[in-house]
């Protein structure tokens, strides 16, 4: 060395290798394996950190060294039979890289499918990655054997949407697959038996927000609503009836009451439900509320 000093000093920040007395830099291209992530704030790509962020369930595609055909690493013109040995571990390369990396669902068309699904009810990103994750669980544990594709994504998008609270019913998911509402139920019962956690049901107060503003219903009949849904929820005899039919009927209850009515078949339709299960449901529900202590209560 010019100072005869042994000492180097590794800079990260510049990717240098130089001395510590004199700064002689010896080698300028050094490449740094050592790198901290940024914290959140810093930088211009929202402080994620190292590295783009792959969600769960997305393809993971590796990330590594690209053996070439025609050039060593050094740029050098390989002959033929180099050519053919580094043609032959980058097939091996390749391979192995597909076997860790690729899952069950990687190579199966339920992905496009809920993809599809989720796009065609108005899902979030992270709903559609939870149902696939729910899909390739249920899948590895053999809740969907014997069952079609269709009903398996059927009910694995049914159940991420429970997980999440969203309003979406059995009778729509199985419309967008062209497939019988009994079908998507008895799957997502196969997955709910196997997952051994049943995913919560979700609030009524999501299908009313939901329905009152595809009916633009006004504050008082919604107001009215959660009042009679306060009344009968704990019933025993409302615990077997599916939630969106009982808000679609205290809907109907509620905007008659107030002097707005709304069509028993656009309710039906907007609840997924038909039009006897409304009238049957409707009846129910103005008897209980008949025999409820508050109307009752002078």
């Amino acid at each position: 060395m010019n100072c005869g000093s042994a000492q180097r000093v590794v800079d990260p920040t510049n990717s240098e290798l130089h001395c510590a007395d004199c700064g002689l830099v010896f080698d300028p291209g050094l490449v740094v394996d050592d790198v901290s992530p940024r914290e959140p704030g810093q930088g211009t790509d929202g402080g994620r950190g190292v590295g783009p962020f792959v969600p769960l369930g997305a393809p993971r595609h590796h990330l590594g060294s690209t053996l070439g055909g025609r050039r060593d690493g050094r740029g050098r013109t390989l002959d033929s039979a180099h050519r053919n040995y580094y043609g032959h571990l980058k097939w091996l390369m390749d391979r192995e890289v597909s076997r860790r990396s690729e899952t069950t669902l990687e190579r199966s068309a339920a992905r496009e499918v809920l993809a599809r699904m989720a796009a065609n009810l108005s899902l979030p990103p992270v709903v559609a990655t939870e149902s696939e994750r729910l899909f390739q669980e249920g899948s590895v544990r053999g809740a969907f054997r014997g069952r079609s594709l269709s009903s398996s994504c059927g009910a694995a998008l049914y159940a991420a949407c429970r997980q999440f609270g969203l309003p979406r019913t059995l009778g729509e998911v199985s419309k967008g697959l062209s497939l019988k509402r009994s079908d998507v139920g008895r799957a997502f019962k196969a997955l709910a038996r196997t997952l051994g956690t049943p995913p919560p049901s979700v609030n009524l107060q999501a299908y009313l927000q939901r329905y009152a503003e595809e009916l633009a219903l006004s504050p008082q009949v919604r107001t009215t609503v959660e009042s009679m849904l306060r009344e009968v929820h704990e019933h025993p005899e409302v615990s077997g009836l599916s939630p969106h039919g009982v808000v679609a009927a205290l809907i109907f209850l509620a905007s008659e009451q107030h002097g707005e009515p709304r069509p028993r078949t656009r309710v039906a339709r907007v609840g997924s439900v038909t039009e006897v299960t409304l009238r049957s449901t409707s009846r129910l529900l103005t008897r209980l509320l008949a025999e409820s202590p508050a109307k009752g209560a002078p």
